[in-house]
């Protein structure tokens, strides 16, 4: 890629990381892992071992992109380590699953959330229209996407720092407890735990998002790697004191089974008002990320078109280097899963296929450094080989249980996985992916 169109700086690289990450997820999963767990301490614990994950992740993850630093992410990186098939696979869960479907569902939640305070707004007619407004602003170009994201970005991390601070000082708790017993660690030996951490990933997932945009960033050995840490870093903190506003205002067994767990913890905070005010919060958090979800899935989308012969309109740029058919593909399809409401299907697994693919990038890695040694021209994954082993130990982990405990929906992701490799066949290479971009007609 040209290096004028490297146009996306550090801050707008962190930013897309933080929105891919902050979604529905750190706001309703927690009573999904209170139903089974009633310890304030192995809770925590769990979103500590996620962003523990999250982060040796993405110093590995940071490695790839600053050695092959072009736009698709998993896609990119497993086409040139492997096979170009394994790649295109990837690249076919993160344009269809990974990307549209939660931005699909960042919007449905948006319409709802805002028809709670305005109930003359449709839900439906709120989602579409978000999914409209970030296709509109990121067709409009880089400068003009970025300074969106960047804004929405800044806004959703200020709301939950401000909901934290008034978590612990305007609210005093008679419940909340660290002290650790062995009731307390007993949770964290069962298998209930690991398939927990499933919740948990998926509220991370996305700390890979700068990768996918690795082709527009500018000077991508310096900031590619700053972003990926940072933003996840930054999540990581913001999530681990959020849960533990939730349970230090709200009992553990109030919060069990419940999916509001951030309305009924504002609720303790401000009063009935603050479920409008965390109405707001929410609304702000989904509509960044819907937004941040197309931006990064148009970028595989638009990788993939360099590539195959079939798939080639979605490289097709306008003079601003936006790729505009790329854009229109991912909101094409997040419309439909919103329209057809498919996606809730889909999400049941989205979880458990993107951990296979992110499993498998880190052995990627780890089969790279065997075969080329490390980088000697930029950025290696620090602590190396142990980030990528414990890395792999967590999530190893996590599917086994899941494949375990969750068989049909384990199952359907991995179907999802191999259902790429009959679109490959039909796509028509036009040359080994992850080389120089090729010119359109």
């Amino acid at each position: 890629m040209a290096h004028d169109q490297r146009k996306i700086g550090l801050l707008t690289a962190a930013c897309v990381v933080i929105s891919n990450m902050i979604g529905t997820g750190v706001f309703t999963t927690l009573g999904f892992q209170a139903a089974e767990i009633r310890s304030v301490f192995a809770l925590l614990l769990l979103w500590l071992l996620g962003g523990i994950v999250a982060l040796s992740g993405a110093l590995c993850y940071a490695e790839l992109a600053v050695r092959m630093p072009r736009s698709g992410g998993e896609y990119t990186y497993l086409s040139r380590i492997f096979h170009p098939a394994v790649g295109f696979v990837a690249g076919w869960v993160s344009a269809t699953v990974g990307f549209a479907a939660p931005a699909a569902l960042a919007s449905v939640a948006l319409g709802n959330y805002l028809a709670t305070v305005v109930p003359a707004f449709s839900p439906l007619v709120v989602a579409v229209t978000a999914i409209i407004v970030a296709t509109i602003v990121h067709a409009a170009g880089i400068k003009v996407g970025s300074l969106f994201q960047d804004f929405l970005t800044g806004l959703n991390v200020t709301l939950i720092l401000f909901l934290i601070a008034c978590g612990f000082l305007l609210y005093r708790s008679s419940h909340f407890s660290l002290t650790v017993t062995p009731s307390d660690i007993r949770p964290v030996l069962t298998p209930v735990y690991a398939v927990s951490l499933v919740y948990v990933l998926f509220a991370y997932s996305g700390w890979n998002g700068a990768t996918y945009i690795a082709g527009e960033v500018k000077d991508p050995a310096r900031n590619l790697p700053r972003s990926l840490v940072i933003g996840t870093l930054i999540v990581t903190f913001l999530y681990l004191a959020l849960n533990a506003t939730f349970l230090y205002t709200v009992p553990v067994s109030e919060l069990a089974g419940k999916v509001e767990v951030a309305f009924l913890s504002a609720r303790r905070i401000f009063g009935q008002a603050g479920a409008q005010l965390m109405t707001v919060m929410l609304c702000v958090a989904l509509g960044a990320s819907s937004s941040a979800f197309i931006l990064a899935g148009s970028r595989v989308a638009r990788t993939m078109g360099e590539d195959f012969r079939r798939l080639r309109f979605l490289a097709i740029t306008n003079q601003k280097g936006t790729p505009i058919p790329a854009i229109l593909s991912q909101a094409a399809v997040a419309l439909l899963l919103v329209l057809t409401s498919a996606f809730e299907n889909v999400l049941v697994y989205v979880g458990f296929t993107l951990s296979v693919l992110t499993t498998l990038t880190v052995i990627g890695l780890l089969r790279m450094r065997q075969r080329e040694g490390p980088n000697r021209d930029g950025y290696n994954t620090w602590f190396y080989p142990f980030t990528p082993v414990i890395f792999l130990l967590l999530s190893l982990w996590m599917l086994l249980y899941s494949l375990v405990n969750r068989p049909v929906q384990s199952l359907l992701g991995l179907g999802t996985v191999l259902s790429g490799l009959v679109v490959f066949l039909l796509a028509g290479p036009v040359r080994q992916p992850g080389g120089s971009k090729k010119q359109m007609p």
